[in-house]
């Protein structure tokens, strides 16, 4: 069995101009885990995500995935190594032009030499793996925003690639529709034996889904490791991420009673 971690990212600095948006970031993910990187808004989730898939170059510091080290993102070799890799985008980033189906079939037309018939066969069944069997005729419009973030995970699958990152995959869902697309990443993870990489701060999610975090704090590491570990902090930015998060339940409670209490009378 590799025991080798699947992705290796070693004194990552990222600089937007003359600003820097991560400083000497170092981290491992392990294979077949769920790896939440999280934090406030403006952390530098996304950037971090955005330069292990090489979407932006790093200033300095290397980004390692299945053992080889990334370089110019436009080589054949990095080209193949991205073949190895899903993403699913914050917006799930379909076609709207296409149908679910034909949204799917697209990464295999132009990455494979397979016949028509056996793209629709796996089309078909990544469908049926999250959930969406009777959707592949649709287009991205008319689909709820949670079957819209399913599709896009179907695609995501379609290469059966064994590392995933997902951009804020809860952001626009309702809680109910939120967790059923994170039991779906529990499951997947644990049919396929894939790695899967998300990027969020929703933390009901984190604590469903997370086998370890890294959390950000401008542009910092301030935690990696376990959870359950980090929610043990008493004080400092995790801490207070965490606190806010409870303190608006306690809001949301107060104003529920309230509601209660006004409508009895």
């Amino acid at each position: 069995m590799n025991t080798q971690p699947i992705v290796t990212i070693s004194d990552l600095t990222v600089k937007y101009g003359d600003k820097t948006v991560l400083y000497d970031v170092s981290t491992n993910v392990p294979r077949s885990e769920i790896r939440v990187i999280l934090g406030s808004s403006g952390c530098g989730k996304t950037t971090l995500l955005k330069s292990i898939i090489g979407l932006i170059k790093p200033y300095s510091g290397t980004v390692t995935l299945f053992g080889t080290v990334m370089g110019d993102p436009d080589s054949p070799e990095t080209g193949e190594l991205l073949k190895k890799i899903g993403v699913l985008f914050q917006n799930g980033a379909l076609l709207g032009s296409l149908t679910v189906a034909e949204n799917l079939a697209l990464p295999l037309q132009m990455h494979t030499g397979l016949s028509q018939d056996i793209i629709d066969e796996i089309v078909q069944l990544k469908l049926t793996q999250v959930d969406l069997p009777h959707a592949g005729e649709l287009f991205p419009g008319e689909l709820s925003g949670g079957m819209r973030k399913r599709a896009a995970l179907a695609r995501a699958l379609v290469l059966d690639p064994p590392l995933i990152f997902c951009d804020e995959p809860s952001a626009g869902l309702d809680p109910v529709t939120s967790a059923g697309l994170d039991e779906l990443l529990l499951k997947l993870r644990d049919i396929l034996g894939i790695t899967i990489v998300v990027v969020t701060h929703e933390l009901l999610s984190i604590e469903k889904i997370s086998d370890s975090i890294i959390f950000l704090h401008k542009g910092h590491v301030l935690f990696d490791g376990l959870f359950e570990d980090a929610r043990k902090l008493e004080s400092g930015p995790i801490r207070d991420f965490f606190d806010r998060k409870e303190s608006r339940e306690a809001d949301s409670e107060s104003n529920n009673t309230a509601s209660f209490t006004v409508e009895s009378k």
